[in-house]
Parts: structure tokens; sequence; C-alpha cells
């Protein structure tokens, strides 16, 4: 299965961004608000500059307390973004998440930011790659 058919099986399309310079409180306000466990860090909506999970913000506040919360987003988020392709495969990007420990990646055509796509959106996708080779099995030894 290719990143671009996860994408697509996705009910919500598009990204949930944040500005550089939005402070951290109002960045958790949209994570809360939102039901998601990441923020694409851009300036137009189309390049990502760092994304910003809830686990970085729980990371600072057990660091800093709770003063982190008027910081920009720009100071805490993770600034190397490492990003899929719509014709990536699930297994190649799984295999990124997993190894790089994150949960969240952007997906890119070309120079723009296309979507977002997560771990368990991946393992979902393969678990039903799966089910569908193993009824195709079966269908061929009981002969249909």
């Amino acid at each position: 299965m290719l990143v671009s058919q996860i994408l697509n099986s996705k009910p919500a399309q598009g990204v949930e961004t944040v500005a550089p310079d939005t402070r951290i409180f109002e960045a958790a306000e949209v994570l809360s608000a939102r039901k998601i466990g990441s923020l694409v860090v851009s300036k137009d909506g189309d390049t990502p500059l760092g994304i910003l999970s809830e686990r970085d913000i729980v990371r600072e506040l057990g660091r800093d307390g709770a003063v982190c919360l008027n910081g920009k987003v720009s100071d805490y988020m993770t600034a190397k973004v490492v990003t899929c392709t719509l014709d990536q495969s699930a297994d190649e990007v799984l295999e990124t998440m997993t190894n790089g420990r994150f949960r969240h990646i952007p997906v890119m055509d070309g120079d723009k930011m296309v979507g977002l796509i997560s771990i368990g959106d991946v393992v979902k996708a393969r678990l039903s790659e799966l089910a569908m080779e193993r009824d195709a099995l079966e269908g061929m030894i009981m002969g249909n």
C-alpha cells in the first residue's frame, strides 16, 4: 500500500498547522480541540519548518514547568522534520517512523505539504492489506 492510498482513506484531508510564533498554550488548545497529537509548524501551510507534538509539550512541562506555556512553538518544536512522499510504501514509512521513534509524518508532493499521516494510519492500512491477503489465500485454498 502506498502513502497516497493511506492519505485518500483518511476522512479529513489537510494538515493542522501553526505559525512559529504561536505560543505553546495556544498550540495545546488546538491539539485538545481537534483531538490530534501533533501540529506542523509552517509560515505558509505548505512548507514544514518543524513539528510540535503533545509529547514535546509534556517533556518541556516536566523540565521547565508551566513557564514553557508562554514560550513560542519555534523554541520547542522538532526542527529536523522527516517527511515522506505519496509514492512511498506503508512498510517503508512504518520503518522510518519506528526507527525515528516518532508518530506523525508530513506527506510531501514536491515542495508542497499535502497531508499528515500517523503511525496509527499506517498500521491500520497495513492490517487492512494483510486481511485482504488472508482472505484471498483462504479463497484460493477453499477453491472460491
